[in-house]
This record gives C-alpha cells, sequence and structure tokens, in this order.
C-alpha cells in the first residue's frame, strides 16, 4: 500500500480533526503528495454514477466522494 493510502487509513488522537492535513502531518506525507487510486475507467464509472444518483434525487454528499473512491480502489 502506499504511503497515501496508509495515511488515510490511520487512526488519529481524538482530539485531532480528521482532515487531510492532519493526517498529512502525522504521517510525515506533504499535503501535495497526488496518487491516482482509480484507473480512468473507473473514474469514468464513477462519475457517471455520482452524476446519475444525482438526476434521481439522491446526490453524495462531497465529502463522501473521496472515502468512496478510496474504498472502490480497494477492492
Amino acid at each position: 500500500m502506499d504511503p497515501a493510502s496508509q495515511a488515510l487509513a490511520q487512526n488519529l488522537p481524538t482530539h485531532v480533526r480528521r482532515t487531510y492535513t492532519a493526517l498529512a502531518e502525522c504521517s510525515n506525507i506533504p499535503v501535495s503528495y497526488t496518487t491516482q487510486y482509480l484507473t480512468l475507467s473507473e473514474e469514468i464509472a464513477f462519475v457517471q454514477h455520482i452524476l446519475r444518483t444525482a438526476a434521481l434525487g439522491f446526490p453524495l454528499r462531497i465529502k463522501d466522494i473521496p472515502l468512496l473512491a478510496f474504498s472502490i480502489a480497494r477492492r
């Protein structure tokens, strides 16, 4: 597993808000670390899913999108 994935999977102390910045600081990973978790075809399908569910009246919250993408990439 790459360093960014390990940082996302780790637990933070209870007094620290779970943000990408906090995860990066606790893991000694630069905030600008870029990793593409999804392949191009997975990304296209994911975007289509987001748009389809929004059109049906069930939009995803923006804060849920990275977690969902990460869980798709782990499969």
